[in-house]
Order: C-alpha cells, then structure tokens, then sequence
C-alpha cells in the first residue's frame, strides 16, 4: 500500500511539473505578444503626432515638399504594415525620414523658435524614447520565450511553438548622426 501512494505522489509531481512547465511557455508566448502590443501603441502616437507636425513645418518650408512627403510616406508604411517584421522595417524608414525633418528644422530659425513645433518636437521625442523602453522590453520577453522554448525541458512542451524575432534597427540607425557646428 505505501509503494502505491508514493508513486501516486510521483506521478502527481510530474504531472504538476508538466502543466508548470507547460503554463510558463504561454505565459512568456502571452508576455512577448503584450510587450509586442505596447511597441504599437506607441508607434501609434508616434503616427497621430507627425501629421501635425508636418503641417507646422510647411508653413515654414513649404519647398521642402520632398522631405515631408518622405516622412508622410513612412508614417503611411508603419500603418499600413501587417507583420512584425514589416512594422520593424517601415520604423526604421520612418526614424530616418524624421531625423531628416528634424535636420531641415536646423535651416529655418522662425521655424526652430515656433512654440508648436518645439511642443511637438518635446513630445516626438517622448514618445521616441517610450518606444525605445517598449522595444527593449519586447526584445526582453522575446529571449525569455526563446529560452523557455529551446532549453530542456521546456523543449518537450513546446508544441511547434517557433522562436520569435527580436526588435531590430536598421543600420541607418545604429550610426549616431554627424553633428557639426
């Protein structure tokens, strides 16, 4: 009789291991995808800020039609991207066409001076950096997941779940811009 009870108890505490084990890789798949939600929320207030910024700069620039046009066309692809991996790349046009814009403020000192433009700015770059912080974090749950997904034991629980892509950055931005006075 006591042989059966401990092996009840083993059993029990292998099939709790399992369903632990199990629980874990949704709960790092579910992190993964929240912390993949908050990169959208913020490229979305990203997105509803540039029209507004666009239209303090033409009134200022108005022959710079190209540059604006540029970051009205990247903005346009970061909404429209329907992949992770499209958003990533629509980003990375999206961050250059607006140091480009920022760099066209730099001519234009009535534009540079403008309370709008400078209230804009301060909260582009807000928003900039909050999507630096949910880039980070996504890339953060994306490396637990991968682990929890390639290591042992949790290999044997993955049911066909793949690896997830991290956040990347394009070369473009890797390089800091070159400033000179």
């Amino acid at each position: 009789m006591p042989a059966i009870i401990v092996i009840a108890v083993i059993a029990i505490a292998v099939v709790a291991f399992c369903i632990k084990i199990s629980n874990d890789i949704v709960r790092a798949s579910n992190r993964c995808d929240n912390a993949w939600d908050q990169i959208n929320a913020q490229l979305k207030r990203r997105g509803d800020l540039i029209p507004n910024l666009v239209e303090t700069v033409k009134g200022y620039a108005s022959h710079e039609s190209g540059t604006l046009e540029a970051v009205i066309a990247a903005r346009n692809g970061v909404t429209t991207a329907s992949t992770p991996e499209d958003v990533m790349a629509a980003d990375n046009q999206l961050t250059g066409a607006l140091r480009q814009l920022f760099a066209l403020s730099e001519s234009y000192p009535d534009l540079k001076a403008n309370v709008n433009f400078q209230q804009l700015q301060a909260q582009l770059e807000e928003t900039e950096n909050k999507i630096v912080y949910a880039r980070q974090s996504y890339n953060d749950c994306v490396l637990m997941f991968n682990n929890a997904i390639q290591t042992f034991p949790g290999t044997l629980f993955a049911g066909g779940r793949m690896p997830r892509k991290g956040f990347e950055i394009s070369e473009a931005d890797a390089t800091a811009p070159r400033v000179q006075f």
